[in-house]
């Protein structure tokens, strides 16, 4: 259990950096979305998750259950019950050439100097971690607290119900998103913005379903760029929206992502009205 509780927090890194909104109209602010129409039998549900959150923040509420219990099949960013994908999750903390090696003599500078002065961290410590492995211990730190994630509790009622579990990607999707958002430098820069008061910030935002708020936290120009926002968000929800419709044809589906992919020109939300759909926000 202990390792895959890491496999599900190292696979939900990616996202845990770049949660990025663009407004809507305040009165659809939610993150359950009920998906209808354009010849579908029965509805499908669309959650926004936060990937990683404090135990005693955590709450699944009971419109979201509700909606759970109304479909047939989930689908997650990645399939967490495919043994492969569990293995490719478990591998990516761990770094083939050592962190000495990889980075620049400037590069491995700065990240020694922000793992002591942010984090009170040995860069020695961590020599064999990549630094998406790192970024799960800076996480981790920062949280001070045992993480509860909706992903993995959403796939224990799938489990409980013997639901179908879909991978909307595969692991090696989002290391390339990741690889091709950032370099070594800018990820390093990275790190330094994720302290406790950055979450607990987040949080409290998340938990009243403002999706307005969280854009004016999360859009500054040190978390992303335009560049970064293509790769991380706008290219993979035009990805998935491809392949939802045949997957809602075919079952009512609990679609539960990264809630940086509902909202905007380019979110999943526009995106299935775009493509016919009608998709309406619940709010109790």
């Amino acid at each position: 259990m202990e390792k895959f509780l890491k496999s599900v927090l190292i696979s939900s890194l990616v996202l845990v950096v770049n949660i990025g909104f663009a407004q809507v109209d305040k009165n659809e602010n939610s993150l359950l979305w009920k998906i209808s129409g354009n010849g579908l039998q029965k509805p499908s549900y669309l959650f926004g998750t936060i990937h990683m959150m404090c135990e005693n923040d955590f709450v699944i509420k009971e419109k979201v259950i509700k909606a759970f219990d109304q479909t047939e099949e989930l689908a997650l960013e990645l399939d967490f019950d495919d043994p492969l994908e569990l293995q490719n999750m478990q591998k990516l903390a761990v770094a083939s050439t050592p962190l000495s090696r990889t980075l620049t003599k400037e590069e491995y500078s700065k990240l020694e100097a922000i793992l002591k002065n942010s984090f009170s961290l040995n860069i020695k410590d961590y020599e064999n971690y990549n630094l998406i492995g790192l970024l799960s211990v800076v996480l981790m730190k920062e949280l001070n607290c045992p993480p509860k994630m909706y992903e993995f509790e959403f796939l224990k009622m799938g489990m409980q119900r013997k639901s179908i579990i879909h991978g909307m990607e595969k692991v090696d999707d989002q290391i390339k998103a990741f690889a091709n958002a950032y370099d070594n430098n800018e990820f390093i820069e990275q790190l330094e913005l994720y302290d406790s008061t950055h979450f607990n910030e987040l949080v409290g935002i998340y938990k009243n379903e403002d999706i307005n708020k969280l854009f004016s936290l999360s859009t500054d120009k040190k978390y992303m760029n335009k560049e970064v926002q293509n790769f991380m968000l706008d290219s993979r929800n035009k990805k998935w929206v491809t392949e939802m419709p045949e997957m809602m044809q075919q079952h009512s589906i609990f679609f539960a992502v990264g809630a940086a992919h509902l909202p905007g020109d380019n979110g999943v939300i526009n995106l299935l009205r775009q493509a016919g759909y009608t998709v309406t926000s619940i709010k109790n």
